[in-house]
């Protein structure tokens, strides 16, 4: 049976390639994307609402999957109480409402580092998220923790620019603990989300990002249910069991 997918944070730079890898994705036969205001773009399966973050529609949450990949900067948000209402208490309470819809699975973009009771404002907002999540009790709860995300974003942010510049002459040395502070392409965990929310679909072999995704079908066809925050060492143990069978 084909499936809806509620996504929020379409505009960000992971939230446009689960968009994009969503509406192609054949488990899916809609895909609502929530918005502050319209985006223009058309597909045959896309479903754009405008909608009110801090009034939200509920009659708007409809489906089986919730993708959230919804944050801001400080320097964006104009302040911490802002921000914190962006990165966590939008994204918990939708979960709220899709808990209660019947939703079975909710997929987050969160942050290595995600700690709940970290002293970094970042991290401890991340993780009082995470939290509130898994607390909800869905069927499948991933946050993805991503380190530095690759890609090219629609705003520049200088200091994100300079860490990805120095960062690729430090990755080939990150060994040991230090590999979950490799960056990843940020269409990698849009593709390893969606294949968390769909395990045992196929994957395009001759894809970017097939080998993350081959990891993780196999993780969860061999038994993967509940709650997971799959980190950079995570998946490329995944990938190599896969590719062992």
């Amino acid at each position: 049976m084909k499936k809806t997918a509620v996504l929020i944070g379409a505009s960000g730079l992971t939230g446009g390639h689960l968009l994009q890898q969503l509406l192609e994705h054949p488990a899916y036969d809609q895909v609502v994307s929530l918005v502050r205001r319209p985006s223009g773009q058309q597909h045959p399966k896309l479903k754009e609402c405008v909608f009110d973050f801090d009034h939200p529609d509920p009659s708007l949450i409809e489906g089986q999957d919730f993708f959230c990949a919804l944050g801001t900067t400080l320097a964006r948000a104009g302040s911490k109480e802002a921000q914190y209402k962006v990165d966590c208490q939008y994204p918990l309470a939708l979960g709220k409402i899709a808990k209660q819809k019947g939703f079975s699975r909710y997929l987050l973009v969160s942050s290595i580092g995600a700690d709940a009771t970290s002293s970094n404002f970042y991290f401890r907002t991340k993780g009082e998220l995470e939290k509130g999540l898994e607390a909800l009790g869905f069927d499948t709860f991933v946050a993805a923790r991503p380190s530095f995300l690759l890609g090219d974003r629609k705003e520049f942010r200088l200091g994100e620019k300079i860490g990805i510049w120095v960062w690729k002459f430090v990755q080939p040395f990150l060994g040991g603990p230090l590999r979950r502070l490799r960056g990843i392409p940020a269409a990698s965990v849009a593709t390893a989300l969606i294949q968390y929310a769909n395990p045992g679909w196929p994957v395009d072999s001759n894809s970017d990002h097939a080998t993350v995704a081959k990891g993780l079908v196999h993780f969860a066809n061999a038994g993967f249910q509940g709650v997971f925050y799959p980190e950079y060492d995570e998946l490329m143990q995944a990938v190599k069991s896969a590719v062992a069978d």
